[in-house]
């Protein structure tokens, strides 16, 4: 089996160009839609799009627009990734994780390395990481969508999978402590935390007097951000270690709200009715995007905002997103150009009788 392939650097250009070419097929085709349909592609997401996206969301809150459904980048189509789930599980993002940074920092007299004090900046800030480490923030499983998607893949895991998570009022314990046993699942249940940066010392030979680390959090929508600055303070439990928020990486984003994901939620059935149409035995399930994006910007146009993209990833591929040989297949680059065409045209026409000619893969778009 050879998988023809188109390689990048970012895997968000398939989306980019994705749509361009969507867009270009629906111009030269006179395809003229009823709705008023907005395109916004910002240029710095990856660094918190406070000069794309933010003036963009600026200008249109100017014009007093208001959006029934915003969907941006986001969650993938997974393929034997979902334990116990043999069909293709589409996660479309109905929140987004916040993100608080924190400067630790701790100054204590330093001095010559020959006669060491007892305890030093280093040592000190030391031991509040490893107590951070060591006590993770608590699961909120059943506090957000996890479990809606859970009722959305039951069907298709095996007979005591399916038993354990129809019955959650017996087996939620269980159940949330399978999440918690893989990184990739306990971040989707619980506000996490990552030392990133530890700084200290100047000289092989020398205490330093100062030394500090950031923490990055991503935290759960049914947590705030002061809980979280406060069961730190809490868990480190010395006075030695200042704790204070960072803007090193921006200003940070609040978690979102939670957008509609029921029969009646427009912007969701929309989303779903295109992945169904395009790819086929597949499962479209609402889920918590632990990333950030552009969505944060946009709060104030809707209440239905949603994060996903058309792409299918394997567990090989998890490695490769924003690393080595990143890439997506031509035949899924395909498929990712007609989701966009049904979701424009969906959208367009969700409620009405008339449509435009539905597109296959073969087909000239």
């Amino acid at each position: 089996c050879v998988c023809v392939c188109v390689c990048a650097r970012a895997r968000m250009r398939d989306t980019l160009q994705g749509l361009l070419q969507t867009l270009e097929y629906i111009t030269i085709n006179d395809l003229q839609p009823k709705r008023s349909f907005y395109i916004a592609f910002g240029h710095d997401e990856e660094v918190g799009g406070g000069d794309g996206a933010a003036h963009i969301a600026e200008l249109l809150e100017s014009r007093n627009e208001r959006l029934l459904f915003i969907l941006d980048e986001g969650m993938v189509i997974t393929d034997g990734i979902v334990e116990g789930v043999i069909p293709r599980v589409a996660l479309v993002g109905v929140a987004e994780k916040g993100m608080l940074t924190l400067r630790l920092s701790v100054n204590i007299t330093g001095g010559h390395s020959s006669v060491p004090a007892a305890e030093t900046s280093i040592s000190v800030l030391s031991k509040a990481i490893t107590r951070l480490h060591d006590n993770p923030h608590p699961h909120q499983f059943g506090y957000g969508p996890e479990v809606a998607m859970l009722q959305a893949t039951a069907p298709e895991m095996n007979f005591v999978t399916r038993m354990a998570v129809t019955n959650l009022w017996l087996f939620s314990p269980l159940i949330s402590w399978s999440f918690l046993k893989k990184a990739s699942t306990s971040s989707v249940i619980r506000t996490t935390t990552a030392v990133t940066i530890v700084q200290a010392g100047f000289k092989a030979n020398v205490i330093p007097p100062v030394a500090e680390a950031y923490v990055n959090h991503r935290v759960h929508p049914n947590d705030e951000d002061e809980e979280v600055i406060q069961r730190d303070h809490d868990i480190i439990n010395d006075p030695r270690v200042q704790v204070e928020v960072s803007s090193v990486l921006g200003a940070g984003a609040r978690p979102s709200p939670v957008s509609g994901y029921s029969s009646t939620a427009y912007g969701f059935q929309v989303i779903k009715k295109s992945i169904r149409q395009v790819f086929s035995n597949i499962v479209v399930a609402p889920g918590i995007c632990v990333g950030n994006t552009d969505t944060q910007h946009y709060l104030k146009l809707s209440d239905s905002i949603y994060r996903f993209s058309p792409t299918v990833y394997r567990s090989e591929d998890v490695s490769r997103f924003h690393g080595p040989n990143e890439r997506i297949a031509v035949a899924n680059y395909r498929k990712l150009i007609n989701f966009y065409f049904h979701l424009i045209d969906n959208a367009d026409t969700f409620h009405q009788s008339k449509s435009w000619t539905k597109l296959s893969d073969t087909h000239e778009l």
